[in-house]
């Protein structure tokens, strides 16, 4: 009688551990769809639009300067005219670098408020290309873009 009582109140215990465990420690997990935060946010859509107008100003400034050094120099060697080319890439990499830190930096800003303001331990990008399906994950998008007006 005393091994079933001391079993008995084992299972209760470990019942009810199991039931207070079960509520500790959740993980609130939020998503966003990046592509409508592209587009919908003024922040990040005007960031864009510069970063690429500056793109193509410097594509089109490198190629006149290419133009330019080969008229100046018709006997250019094809190591050179690699290498002019190069340096035009580089630099135009360098701004593409920095734009998209730009815009990282801004969406960091936006997701860490939103994330500190409900509480999420983890925000995942849900975009149509790559659906991630998260049962129970709240969607973020509409917080963030608002944080980016």
């Amino acid at each position: 009688m005393k091994l079933r009582k001391k079993t008995t109140a084992a299972m209760i215990m470990a019942l009810l551990c199991a039931t207070l465990a079960s509520g500790c420690g959740q993980t609130k997990i939020g998503y966003i769809d990046g592509e409508r935060v592209s587009k919908e946010a003024p922040q990040i859509s005007s960031l864009v639009e510069e970063g690429n107008q500056k793109i193509q100003e410097a594509q089109t400034q490198a190629g006149e300067d290419l133009q330019k050094k080969m008229q100046e120099n018709p006997n250019m060697s094809q190591e050179d005219l690699q290498k002019a080319q190069m340096d035009a890439q580089r630099k135009i990499q360098g701004l593409n670098q920095s734009y998209s830190l730009q815009l990282r930096q801004k969406m960091d800003v936006a997701l860490a408020a939103v994330s500190k303001e409900k509480k999420l331990d983890a925000v995942v990008n849900n975009s149509a290309d790559q659906p991630v399906a998260i049962t129970g994950a709240m969607d973020v998008t509409d917080e963030v873009i608002a944080q980016l007006q």
